[in-house]
């Protein structure tokens, strides 16, 4: 089954610094260090003179739980975050522009600049997913000034939750949508197919949901699938998102001005921005996005943030918690176009 210390190697020297004077396939490597919905890493990449263009990789949709690519596409925002704060600290200068045409292309044309680095780009090594229980302790008014001025965007409505009744109230609609979930046999054949139970297994794939990062034993290939529905009952699994976010110090709704891909990517960009300024500042995040993918779920959570008739996009817990193990990334060659 591999080893965890081949494993945290692996994983380390994915998230080598970036070269002083980086290459296109650098600048790449950082953008794939982006969230993505399951680990899914459904994006291509293309390089020319002057140019890098990041379209969507279809082939590694999640159709059960992400229909209409709504989560691919905010996947892909994450990516150029990551990409336009990679390119600034190195001193190319852009901004990536969204294209309907071609699927939703994302092209960053960049220049010789001045070099900007950032405590963004900084913590792009060493962010990560932490679905872990966090310690309870709240966050500074000082320093949720500075998660909303990292993530403000003009095609992008934030909402910071700390109060805890209403806290208490996200809870139970991650509850309820994740029991939805799990009673949907469709849901967990697709999550199952994502989930990576050991570590030779995620070394091998270099995608999906590493399982040992949850917290659970590392099984064999062919025992895994088998024996999430023992290890992992619903009631467990909701006990453990109850805990989970009330030991949060608040949540983050990200919603976007309008349901299309450009206000997808925007909300991308908006949450990997909250989410580096959060790693700087020496916290964690995870995402519990339950009530935006069951969307009967969607109106009440609108409602709850104060926002009613309008999509919730991305739902984010933040605080002060673990470092687990990294997600795996595959190898640059393979995320780009031929």
């Amino acid at each position: 089954m591999g080893s965890a210390a081949d494993y945290a190697d692996a994983t380390q020297a994915m998230r080598a610094a970036l070269a002083a004077q980086p290459g296109a396939r650098d600048l790449i490597r950082y953008a794939t260090l982006a969230p993505n919905g399951h680990n899914a890493q459904p994006w291509r990449f293309a390089a020319a003179p002057g140019l890098i263009t990041l379209r969507p990789d279809l082939a590694r949709r999640t159709p059960v739980v992400d229909p209409d690519d709504h989560h691919l596409f905010v996947s892909l925002g994450c990516a150029a975050e990551n990409l336009a704060l990679a390119a600034a600290a190195r001193g190319y200068a852009g901004e990536p522009v969204f294209a309907a045409a071609g699927g939703g292309t994302i092209a960053f044309a960049h220049r010789p600049g001045r070099a900007r680095p950032s405590a963004l780009f900084e913590a792009i090594l060493v962010r990560q997913s932490t679905r872990a229980e966090y310690d309870g302790r709240a966050v500074a008014p000082s320093a949720l000034q500075m998660l909303a001025e990292a993530a403000r965007n003009p095609l992008v409505d934030l909402v910071l939750i700390t109060e805890r009744s209403a806290l208490g109230a996200i809870r139970d609609l991650v509850v309820t949508g994740n029991s939805a979930q799990m009673a949907d046999a469709a849901f967990v054949r697709e999550l199952k197919s994502w989930l990576r139970f050991n570590p030779a297994q995620a070394l091998r794939t270099r995608d999906g949901l590493y399982s040992v990062a949850s917290g659970n034993p590392a099984l064999p290939d062919w025992l895994g699938p088998v024996a999430f529905d023992w290890l992992t009952p619903v009631a467990a699994q909701n006990d453990s998102y109850a805990r989970q976010i009330v030991s949060s110090a608040g949540i983050a709704v990200f919603v976007g001005a309008r349901e299309d891909r450009e206000h997808w990517i925007a909300v991308g960009r908006a949450c990997q921005r909250f989410a580096l300024q959060a790693t700087a500042l020496g916290l964690k995040h995870a995402f519990i996005n339950q009530p935006v993918e069951v969307p009967a779920l969607r109106p009440d959570l609108a409602a709850l943030i104060g926002l009613p008739g309008r999509r919730p996009d991305i739902v984010m817990r933040f605080g002060h918690g673990p470092t687990l193990p990294y997600s795996p990334r595959r190898p640059v060659a393979s995320v780009m176009a031929a």
